[in-house]
């Protein structure tokens, strides 16, 4: 080897030896859709002013058809039936830690939020239910939140001053997740004139524990409901709407349920 040669060679090694370390190219695979889809899904609802135009738009019509409402006579004193969770109270804040976390929902740390009642309000629903109560309509809470969360809930809803936020007017899950018992006995005292939620279950019975190809059909056939006694709120985190996706098979796993939800996935 002449001088020449040793000295290209020692020139190629110091400049290999000199050159920083790239990391190591790796293909990036496809993401799981639970549990930090949630976060996406709860980033949206936080920060996007489209989720607050439609919250507002929601309420907007429901003052608009409570005007035409209360003008109606009556045989009972008219009620408004709502939802809690993501209709009247967010809890964005409890889907973003435990999405983070890697977690999926547990009534642990349900309870554990819950517990806080921490709740800010949904946008448009607290000016819409002091409407509401100033035209004499009362207003009752049907909730699947458990009976160990009344008082937390009570001090949230309170804490914002919602109308009727009392142990009267707040009906939580007994042995069922079905509401429509509960609607059925305000029904038997008062003139339901609108209900509100968001999920298609606080509506109707026919709505809950549906296939998506029924709950598609049912969702249809209600059409002119919507926007008239029915005020659907918007929510992407969690819902029947994700369930149905999954045949409510809750126990199964997050790769398994990942893996049904891919597959309703449509794609080009």
């Amino acid at each position: 080897m002449n001088k020449k040669t040793i000295f290209i060679t020692f020139i190629i090694i110091l400049t290999l030896a000199c050159k920083t370390p790239q990391p190591a190219m790796v293909q990036s695979p496809r993401t799981a859709l639970l549990p930090y889809g949630a976060a996406w899904a709860a980033l949206w609802q936080q920060r996007s002013s489209e989720y607050k135009a439609l919250c507002f738009q929601a309420y907007n019509t429901a003052t608009l058809r409570l005007n035409e409402y209360v003008q109606q006579s009556t045989d009972k004193p008219f009620a408004i039936v709502t939802d809690i969770d993501e209709t009247v109270l967010d809890n964005s804040p409890y889907t973003v830690h435990t999405a983070l976390q890697g977690q999926a929902y547990s009534d642990r740390t349900w309870q554990e939020w819950t517990a806080k009642a921490a709740c800010d309000t949904v946008p448009g629903a607290l000016t819409f239910l002091k409407y509401a109560a100033a035209k004499g309509v009362r207003v009752f809470y049907i909730t699947n939140r458990a009976e160990n969360e009344r008082a937390a809930t009570l001090q949230n809803l309170q804490r914002w001053n919602f109308p009727d936020a009392d142990d009267q007017h707040l009906l939580l899950k007994a042995s069922t997740s079905s509401k429509e018992t509960r609607r059925l006995q305000v029904a038997q005292t008062h003139n339901i004139i609108m209900l509100l939620g968001d999920n298609l279950g606080d509506f109707a019975a026919l709505f809950e524990k549906q296939s998506y190809a029924q709950r598609e059909l049912n969702t249809e056939n209600a059409a002119a409901s919507f926007g008239s006694r029915f005020i659907v709120l918007p929510n992407p985190m969690y819902g029947d709407w994700l369930g149905t996706l999954i045949n409510f098979q809750y126990q199964l796993s997050q790769p398994q349920q990942d893996s049904l939800l891919k597959g309703q996935l449509r794609d080009y």
